[in-house]
Formats: C-alpha cells, structure tokens, sequence
C-alpha cells in the first residue's frame, strides 16, 4: 500500500502563497545528504557521491520561473531525498539564455526553460539528451507532449507546465469586457495608461499579429512590420511592458487590464473576485515549460531525482492546487479536486485550443528583425 507524501513544513525563507509565474523568489539553502526513495516505490534516482568541488555540497541547484518553486515543494524534495535545492529565478527566457551564454549557468543542473526556447538550447548544443530510462512517470505525460516539433521524441526535455496566455480585467470597470486582441486598440483611451502588456517580443508581437490575422510565428516580413507599426499606434497607452509588476496594481484596482499567462490569471482571480482572464477569440500562444539538465550541469544525478520527484502524480496535484498552473501529467488532472478540473483558465474549451499556437523558434535574419523592432519599441 501507497504511504501518502511527508507533508512539506515552511523552510526558513518564506515564499508567498500564489507567485505570479515570472516573479523572483530566493531558495532557501541548507545542509544535503544522503538518498531516500519514496514509499510508492517511486525511486527518484541514484544520488552518487559527489567527485569534484562543485557537487561536494550536494545541492541541487535550480534556474527557474519562480511559480514552479515554494517552500512546501523544496521541503518536500528534502524530505523524500535528503538533498536541499538552491533556487534562482529568471524572468524570461531571453535573460536566462544570455545569463548562461554568458558563462553564468554552470553551476544549474535543472533549468526550466519555456518550449521553444528549448529548440535553441539544443542548437547551441547546451543541454545533455536524456537518458530516459532513469525517469519514470513519462507514461503520464498527455498525448500532444510527448513529442514535440522543437525536440522530437522529447529527447532534451520533459514537460512540466503548460497554459495559455490573455487578457486578465477588471470586470467592475470594463464594459463591455474584452474578447479578442482587438480590444487594446478599439478602447485604447478607456485604457489609457491603465493596461500593461508583458515584457515579452514573441509574445506582444505574436498577440498582435494574431490581432491582424496572421500567425503567432509569422516570418513574413511584411506581416511582422504591420505588427510592429499597429503596437506604435498603441503605445502612448501602455503603462509599462512588464510581466510581473502588473499583479498588485490589478487587484487594487489602479490598472484595468494586463496581458498575462493563465497561471497568473488563477492568482489574481482568486484574490479579487472582480477580476477576470479572457482568452483571445482570434487565438493566443499555447505555451509549455519544461525541465532540462544542462550539459554542463555538476550533479546529474541530483537532476534527474528532481526530475522524477515533480512527475510524482500527487506532487504533480500539490503543485497545481499551490502555484496554479496545469500539469500535462494524465494522472496528476485525473486526481485533481473537481473546482481545479473544470476550471477554464487553467483547462479552456477545446474550442479555444484549437486557435492556439505553440510558439517556435525562429530563424535568422527573422529573429533579429523580430527583436529590432522590439527594441525600438520599448526604448522609444
């Protein structure tokens, strides 16, 4: 029989309740040892003892969005392994990708970069292929995960989150209230200086070329610069392009709508009834994070034990009910509490799914000429 999971106890840095999905989080740190295996019979890896300086603390040490890590879910590694996990956070994949470019990442054995972001991680011939036969759970893994466009056969990662991105409002204040991408225009001096967009380029200029009925991944040129020159016409509206900021000034009422990712949206609409998520009418971005062991990772073996650790269909069920986001894990939807299950923003319509688009990776000169003009946007 089954022993239920040790039940996670704060750790000495608190963490708050609902994180929004790219907001900082500090780890908490402390002493590691040993392996545990869990009492399902779950084996989460073999921890070997560390050869070289840089794994003789035995950490495990996480880069990572900071909705993927509380408290509660360290505590719990801890408890099943034995091992203490140091988390870092990063607030988009540009900055996690320039940071390890840049030398910085050598010290992470688990990054949780987003879906096609993967794709260039491969290219650059950063991450380790995976030795599959160490990781259990993957059966659990839905359908339209298991193997995707920009890593087939899932050879470098595994899913570990998955969700849309829209409009979060304040429906108190906004009528009519917003359907499609087409609203930040047509009510522009409604929302003037009271709207945020995320600070994100394929994500602002995806939206917008949906907006005008192309492509999230457009690389026509033409197409990109009509996108470009629409956000312009936008611009004097916009508060701030940010991807965090935005959530406290929501829920006290001072901006009236923010782009955002549906695991924030959960946050939000939790602590403000008012307040509502839309899903684009004309299609959004269907997004996917994932976990990843660098190829120059100190302790992969400590990365795979995580690994196994957070595809535990009951951590899977925790994680979701704590940070709000929806897990591709089969198993972990099934034993969610039927308010999570039949939630919208986390689970939409298949009717809305079938408008969304997984971003991909572009290739050059299309991936400059997408960040030229966001520059000139922002900067402007």
């Amino acid at each position: 029989m089954c022993h239920p999971l040790p039940t996670p106890t704060s750790s000495s840095s608190p963490a708050r309740a609902n994180p929004t999905r790219r907001e900082f989080l500090q780890g908490a740190t402390g002493v590691l040892s040993g392996l545990t295996l869990s009492s399902c019979g779950w084996t989460l890896a073999e921890v070997r003892p560390s050869e070289t300086k840089a794994q003789a603390t035995n950490e495990l040490h996480i880069y990572t969005w900071s909705s993927y890590i509380d408290d509660a879910l360290l505590e719990g590694f801890k408890a099943q392994t034995g091992v203490t996990v140091v988390a870092d956070t990063f607030d988009s994949n540009e900055t996690m990708l320039a940071a390890f470019q840049a030398g910085k990442g050598a010290a992470y054995s688990i990054i949780y970069p987003s879906d096609y972001t993967v794709a260039k991680m491969i290219e650059l011939k950063l991450l380790q292929q995976l030795d599959l036969s160490r990781i259990q759970g993957l059966e659990n893994i839905l359908p339209k995960f298991q193997s995707s466009a920009y890593d087939p056969g899932n050879r470098y990662h595994v899913p570990i989150s998955w969700g849309t991105t829209g409009l979060i409002y304040n429906s108190a204040k906004l009528n009519p209230a917003p359907t499609d991408w087409s609203y930040l225009w047509t009510h522009q001096q409604t929302l003037s200086r009271r709207m945020t967009l995320i600070n994100d380029t394929r994500e602002v200029m995806g939206a917008t070329l949906r907006s005008l009925g192309y492509s999230y991944n457009s690389s026509n040129p033409q197409e990109i610069k009509q996108a470009y020159d629409k956000l312009t016409l936008l611009k004097p509206a916009i508060a701030s392009f940010t991807t965090d900021a935005w959530r406290d000034q929501l829920i006290a009422g001072d901006l009236l709508l923010a782009m955002g990712y549906s695991a924030d949206a959960m946050a939000v609409t939790r602590a403000n009834p008012a307040l509502k998520y839309a899903i684009p009418s004309s299609g959004t971005s269907l997004w996917s994070d994932t976990m990843v062991i660098p190829r120059s990772a100190p302790n992969p073996d400590v990365a795979y034990a995580w690994i196994n650790y957070v595809l535990q269909p009951s951590v899977a069920v925790q994680m979701t009910e704590r940070l709000n986001f929806a897990p591709p894990n089969q198993s972990a939807h099934d034993q969610l509490p039927a308010p999570l299950r039949d939630n919208e923003i986390l689970f939409p319509p298949e009717s809305l799914l079938t408008k969304c688009e997984g971003l991909m990776p572009l290739k050059e000169p299309i991936a400059a000429l997408y960040e030229k003009y966001w520059t000139q946007l922002t900067s402007s």
